[in-house]
C-alpha cells in the first residue's frame, strides 16, 4: 500500500505504508465510514453543520490542534513545550529512519526534498546528548 502525499508547492509523491500502519488506517477508515472512497482524502472532517459526511480534506491546522496536541497531552507533553511541533515530529521521523539504516537519499525521497542538503538539516543524529564527548570521558 502507498499513500499519495501532497506537499508544499503542489508537489506530489507516493509513500509506502508499513504493515502495522496499514492495519491502523483500515481501522480508522472503517470507523470514519469513508473506506470505500479510494480517491478522496484520508483525513477529513466527520461531518459539517448539516450532518452530512464531507469529502474534503481536514484543515491542516486542525490536524495539529485535534490530533498532534491531543496525543502529546496523552503522554504528558505540554502544547507550550519549546520546540514541539509537527515539523519537529517530521525531523524526528527522518532521524529515526537514518538511525535505523535508511540512506539519506531514501529519506530525501520520502520527505519530498528537492536537494539532499535540505534533508541533512533534518538529520539530528549528531545532536543526541548521549553522543556528546561529555559522555565519553572516564573519571
Amino acid at each position: 500500500m502507498q499513500l499519495l502525499v501532497k506537499g508544499k508547492g503542489e508537489k506530489e509523491h507516493y509513500v509506502p505504508v508499513a504493515i502495522e500502519a496499514q492495519r491502523l488506517i483500515a481501522e480508522y477508515l472503517d470507523m470514519a465510514g469513508h473506506g470505500e472512497d479510494k480517491t478522496g482524502p484520508l483525513f477529513r472532517p466527520v461531518k459539517n453543520n448539516s450532518g452530512k459526511t464531507l469529502r474534503k480534506a481536514i484543515n491542516t491546522a486542525s490536524i495539529y490542534r485535534v490530533i498532534v496536541q491531543r496525543y502529546a497531552e496523552d503522554i504528558g507533553l505540554s502544547q507550550n513545550m519549546h520546540g514541539f511541533s509537527v515539523h519537529s515530529l517530521r525531523a524526528t521521523a527522518a532521524t529515526n529512519a537514518l538511525v535505523n539504516g535508511a540512506t539519506i537519499a531514501k529519506v530525501q525521497e520520502w520527505l519530498g526534498h528537492a536537494t539532499v542538503a535540505t534533508t541533512r538539516m533534518y538529520d539530528k543524529r549528531s545532536t543526541r546528548p548521549e553522543d556528546s564527548p561529555t559522555f565519553k570521558v572516564r573519571y
